[in-house]
């Protein structure tokens, strides 16, 4: 399990968290009348958040806007839902089809069978970022939607997000930023001085951007927003039933009942860290991310996927089997995640991988060396999913796969 938080502040951020959480486990947003203190913490959570993500620039078109959610994947899915309807509004599109690059979040796929919508995923380019060009030649009549990340989950790499907006704008569609992981991190690396591109409201054809709190905003798990440039695209999120004998029902989420503890946690994490927490959590772990990617690249066996813009460093190898190296990384304790596309593997480091950038560097040429000394085909760890040729099988034996797994014949 990944864990944001670490150091010797770590068990005063989660008694805050857990107090807070304590006190509102009994709320639920739902009823806006009946607890107004929770409704009140999610608006300055968003609130707070738009601040940091173009707000500030007064991005066009209205007033920046949002919701909190359960995770990055409802954000997402609620911000394709959104998008959906509001061009069905615009254009009267009853086809959508939306076009993602391939590094997109998987979220992208589960919204596209949930809400009945094309998906097309184009190739990245050489430098693993959208292809701007190919996701151009995909548009058409019915092109709801295109997706940039920033940064990538596989390699923490920064998509044209300019590019993509531009084009957005020339054809009169959405534009959905996944900044999921970095909405907590690029705003203080950019004030550090760090050179980061463009990535939020303040691009030109933005629509939607979604980030997580419990990512590097240091808040409970389950806690994530949704954002939209203006309230004429965020009315598309909500469901208004008027004909039930229930009366008038109205929710702005996938979930009915919201958990007020998820966000009473979330708006103590930021209210106790502050712009001076983030800043300092920022420079710790960008600093240990460029230490371990230098340590890295000091293996000549392995290289680098592209160039990392944030906190993730993917490598693999054109002379070994890279997972191989991540079987026996696991036997030495550290969780990676395989990567496809090339064949890779990546972390993502955290305040807890900080102090410990040297020891995962030592266990990785450990690791390599012991591959170099036993070549062969894998036998264990990832192969049951990879198979020996190091390849994912395809969709339905994954399922199988999994599914005996979690029944546990696997």
């Amino acid at each position: 399990m990944l864990c944001y938080i670490g150091g010797s502040e770590s068990s005063e951020h989660f008694y805050v968290i857990n107090e807070a959480c304590s006190m509102f486990a009994h709320t639920n947003p739902l009823h806006l009348d009946v607890f107004q203190s929770v409704v009140r913490f999610e608006a300055e959570v968003v609130a707070m958040t738009a601040a940091l993500l173009g707000s500030k620039e007064k991005a066009s078109g209205g007033q920046i806007c949002g919701n909190m959610t359960s995770g990055g994947t409802e954000s997402i899915l609620l911000a394709v839902k959104s998008s959906r309807d509001y061009m069905k509004s615009k254009k009267g599109i009853t086809k959508p089809e939306m076009i993602i690059p391939e590094s997109g979040h998987s979220a992208y796929d589960k919204a596209a069978q949930y809400f009945n919508i094309k998906l097309w995923r184009v190739p990245v380019n050489k430098d693993f970022q959208a292809d701007v060009k190919a996701i151009r030649r995909y548009i058409n009549k019915n092109t709801i939607l295109i997706v940039g990340s920033s940064p990538g989950f596989p390699h923490g790499i920064i998509d044209p997000i300019e590019e993509l907006g531009q084009l957005a704008s020339s054809f009169g569609i959405c534009f959905h930023v996944d900044l999921c992981l970095g909405g907590f991190v690029l705003p203080f690396a950019r004030e550090l001085g760090y050179d980061i591109p463009p990535y939020d409201f303040s691009v030109k054809g933005v629509t939607s951007i979604s980030v997580d709190v419990h990512k590097y905003g240091l808040a409970p798990k389950g806690t994530s927003i949704v954002l939209y440039r203006n309230h004429e695209i965020r009315k598309n999120q909500f469901v208004a039933v008027t004909e039930w004998s229930g009366g008038l029902y109205v929710s702005p989420t996938i979930a009915g009942s919201r958990p007020g503890s998820l966000i009473a946690g979330a708006w103590a994490a930021m209210m106790s860290l502050g712009k001076e927490g983030y800043l300092e959590h920022t420079k710790a772990i960008m600093e240990g991310s460029k230490r371990l990617q230098k340590g890295v690249e000091e293996i000549p066996e392995l290289f680098i996927i592209g160039r990392p813009d944030m906190t993730i460093i993917a490598f693999g190898s054109k002379v070994l089997d890279i997972f191989e190296v991540n079987d026996i990384m696991s036997s030495k304790g550290w969780h990676l995640n395989a990567l496809q596309r090339p064949n890779s593997i990546h972390i993502c480091v955290t305040l807890q991988h900080v102090p410990i950038v040297d020891d995962f560097i030592r266990d990785l040429k450990e690791s390599v060396e012991t591959v170099k000394q036993n070549p062969g085909p894998i036998s264990g760890g990832l192969a049951p999913i990879y198979g020996a040729a190091g390849k994912m099988p395809d969709r339905g034996t994954v399922q199988e796969l999994l599914v005996d797994y979690m029944d546990g014949t696997c």
